[in-house]
C-alpha cells in the first residue's frame, strides 16, 4: 500500500510531508436498537465504519453536549437503559488496545452478552431513546501544504486544524503498517537519528482527550523532544 503522507522528494531527495485535512461524514445506517439484545444483534453484521464511528465521530463531530462517555455505546446504555455497570465497563474500552476494529467488536458484544447472563431484566428493558447506527466516510482535503524537515513538526503541528490533526495522528492508524501514526511513519523514514522525536510522539494518547488536547500534547512533546527532555 502506498504511504499514506503521500511523499514527495524535494530537494536533495528528502521525502516531505503532505498535510491533509479531512470531514467525517455521518450516514445512517437503518438500524435500530431498542434493548441490549437488539443492540448485539445489529452489532454482529453491522458495518465496521459503525463502530469506527461511535468510538471515534465524537472527537471530531460537532456535539450539542458534552460527552460523559468517550463512545456512543456507553453513553446510551447509561442514559438510555439506564444500566450503570455496563456503561462502565463499555466505557474504559480503548479502541488502541486493539488488534483491528473486529476485536474491538468482539469485545463489545462479549461485555454485553455477559451482561445479559447477569441480568434478566436487560432481556426485556426497553430504552428510553432509541440507539441510532451511523456509518462514517472520511472526506479527504489536500491543504498544499507540505512539511520539508522533521525540524518544521514543531512549527506546524500548533497550527494544524484539529481535522488535519485526526487525519494524520488518529485515523492514520487504520491505513499505517504497525498501528503508527502519519508523523511517525513519516519520521521513521529519516532513521534513528529521530527516534527520541518518534518516542515522544508515541507517548500522547489519541483517545481519552478532545481534539485540541491532543495538538496541544503533540505541540508539548515536539518542544520536549527538542529541548532534549524526559516527558
Amino acid at each position: 500500500m502506498q504511504n499514506v503522507t503521500n511523499m514527495s522528494a524535494s530537494a536533495g531527495n528528502t521525502p516531505a510531508f503532505a498535510v491533509k485535512d479531512c470531514a467525517l461524514i455521518a450516514i445512517s445506517t437503518g438500524r435500530r436498537a431498542h434493548t441490549l439484545g437488539e443492540m448485539c444483534e445489529h452489532l454482529q453484521t453491522v458495518s465496521i465504519d459503525s463502530v469506527y464511528y461511535h468510538f471515534w465521530g465524537g472527537l471530531i463531530q460537532a456535539r450539542f453536549d458534552e460527552r460523559e462517555y468517550n463512545n456512543d455505546f456507553a453513553s446510551w446504555v447509561r442514559h438510555a437503559l439506564h444500566d450503570a455497570p455496563l456503561a462502565e465497563r463499555l466505557a474504559v474500552l480503548d479502541p488502541t488496545d486493539f488488534a483491528d476494529l473486529e476485536d474491538l467488536r468482539r469485545e463489545l458484544l462479549e461485555l454485553m452478552e455477559q451482561r445479559l447472563d447477569e441480568s434478566e431484566s436487560l432481556h426485556w428493558m426497553r430504552a428510553t431513546r432509541t440507539f441510532e447506527f451511523i456509518r462514517s466516510q472520511i472526506v479527504i482535503f489536500d491543504t498544499r501544504h507540505r512539511i520539508r524537515s522533521p525540524e518544521q513538526l514543531a512549527e506546524v503541528i500548533p497550527q494544524l486544524s484539529t481535522g488535519s490533526v485526526f487525519y494524520h495522528f488518529i485515523d492514520a492508524r487504520r491505513r499505517v503498517p504497525d498501528h503508527l501514526d502519519d508523523f511517525r511513519e513519516w519520521l521513521s523514514v529519516f532513521g534513528e537519528r529521530y527516534a527520541g522525536l518518534r518516542d515522544q510522539l508515541a507517548g500522547v494518547e489519541p483517545y481519552f482527550s478532545s481534539m485540541t488536547e491532543i495538538r496541544e500534547r503533540l505541540t508539548r512533546a515536539l518542544a520536549l523532544a527538542a529541548s532534549g527532555e524526559s516527558p
